[in-house]
Order: structure tokens, then sequence, then C-alpha cells
């Protein structure tokens, strides 16, 4: 049987619950889901909302690259990507990992590789609204992030 991932990139908001039994509804295969939800953080107070922006039919088809390697790679029986656009506020969804597998270490593994490759490949670029009103900078790419992508070596 092949697994085909769900990959969507929307301005609406997501809900963790729904998307989890659409993954798993009437599956008997499945002995391990582990779902990673990004929120917006405020920044102390200081951040009123994130702003994301991408580049349509790129986005998705990276994040479906992405998602067929972690497939691939750990056996996955199921997987869900969900990344949001537009601008968000603190406390609200902006990304959802869902990895569905036989057990519990594959779908760790895959829904760590899908957020370290999704935080360094996929095109979405962020920028930040401060609490007080002023338009913030673009945010750069973290030192953190590659190093969290390169202990994946050799996926690309």
């Amino acid at each position: 049987m092949s697994v085909q991932p769900l990959v969507r990139v929307q301005r609406e908001d997501f809900d963790l619950q729904v998307e989890i039994d659409r993954l798993t509804d009437g599956r008997h295969d499945i002995g391990a889901v582990v779902t990673f939800s990004g929120l917006c953080r405020d920044e102390g107070g200081t951040l009123g909302a994130l702003e994301l922006e991408h580049y349509p039919g790129m986005a998705e088809a990276e994040i479906a690259r992405i998602a067929n390697l972690a497939i691939e790679r750990f056996e996955l029986l199921g997987l869900s990507a969900i990344h949001r656009y537009g601008k968000i506020a603190p406390g609200e969804n902006i990304v959802l990992v869902i990895a569905a597998a036989s057990h519990r270490q594959a779908a760790f593994d895959g829904a760590n590789f899908v957020m370290d490759f999704l935080k360094t490949s996929a095109p979405f670029w962020k920028k930040e609204h401060g609490s007080d009103g002023a338009q913030g900078g673009w945010v750069s790419a973290r030192d953190a992030d590659d190093a969290a992508r390169a202990k994946w070596a050799g996926d690309k």
C-alpha cells in the first residue's frame, strides 16, 4: 500500500483532533500517532502578530517532497503536514505535523524529520509585527534549525 501524505498550506486555522481523526479513522494498523503543533509566541509581550508569506505551489511541493522522504525512511503509515500563512496572533496555530506508524519511535522520528526540514527547506518567510503596532523586520534563519536538520545527514 502506497502512503500519500496530506499536505495543506492555508490561511485558516486547523483543528488538531479533526486532523488526527482524518488520518486514523478506521485504521487498525496504526500503533502510534505523534503530533507536533507549532504556535505563535508573544516573545515576552513584544510580538503582536507574525506574518507568514509563502511561495504558492512551491511550498506545497516542497512539503510533499519532505513528507514522502519521511514516509519512506521511517515506514510511516500516514502523515499530515499543515502550514498556515497570513497574519497569526500569539497563541494561534502555525503548523501541524502528524506522523502515524506501527511503532512509536518511527512516528517520533518521522515527525521530527518533517519539522527539521520544514524549518529549513520550505519556502516560507516570517515578518514580525510588534504589540505596539510597529512593523518589525523579516525573521532570519537560525543556526539551530540548520544544526537540527544536519543530524539527518544524507537526506535532501
